[in-house]
């Protein structure tokens, strides 16, 4: 595969709100990663059904799981609620599955986490989400984003005020493209296993012994 196009980044959010601050905080820091050079995708989740309260071929869910194997890095970007992520947050990572036949939608991409408050900082939310993106076998960046009391952060239109919470978005943005375009053409051989190697050759063994008797 050559990696001659931008790197390619997802968004998901976490709040449905007229004026979510999770999505203007996305909204925000895709403009800054696209300046950089990379193309941005949304995903929208309204719609988007309870984990296994529709099947995974509901519309919504096939979305969802397109855009993920379309992108090279995600950021996920969450209200806090009740001392960690939304509801929503976790419905949209929960319908991306570690494995769909021989592939992984999430293996290998790159993450970068980011949470809103409405009080003071706090680091629930984006602490959450490195959990989730470690078990989703995602390459996590070092840096992240925090932004309290965010309802003061935003102008009228929804871009973010000049601050130091804003910066902080430009770092982590910079270094999920930097991050993004030296691990994508590495990801083949930094998630090769020895474990699933070894269970690939066995089923290979079986099945050549299957053949030989039949």
């Amino acid at each position: 595969m050559g990696f001659d196009h931008p790197p390619r980044i997802l968004f998901l959010y976490g709040s449905l709100r007229e004026r979510s601050y999770s999505r203007l905080l996305a909204e925000e820091a895709a403009r800054i990663i696209e300046d950089f050079g990379a193309e941005v995708r949304f995903f929208d989740p309204r719609g988007l059904p309870l984990h296994n309260a529709e099947p995974d071929t509901h519309p919504k869910v096939q979305e969802l799981r397109e855009l993920s194997l379309w992108s090279e890095g995600q950021v996920w970007s969450s209200p806090e609620m009740h001392g960690n992520i939304s509801g929503l947050m976790k419905t949209q990572i929960d319908w991306i599955p570690l494995s769909l036949g021989a592939v992984r939608p999430t293996q290998g991409r790159t993450l970068a986490v980011m949470q809103v408050s409405g009080g003071s900082q706090s680091f629930n939310a984006v602490n959450t989400m490195r959990i989730l993106g470690r078990w989703m076998r995602m390459f996590t960046i070092p840096n992240q984003s925090s932004v309290a009391k965010a309802y003061q952060e935003f102008n009228e239109d929804g871009t973010m005020k000049e601050s130091a919470y804003r910066d902080r978005v430009v770092d982590v943005m910079e270094e999920l493209y930097r991050f993004t375009l030296l691990l994508r053409e590495r990801v083949d051989e930094l998630t090769d296993r020895y474990s699933e190697r070894k269970a690939a050759a066995a089923k290979q063994l079986e099945e050549t012994a299957k053949k030989a008797l039949s």
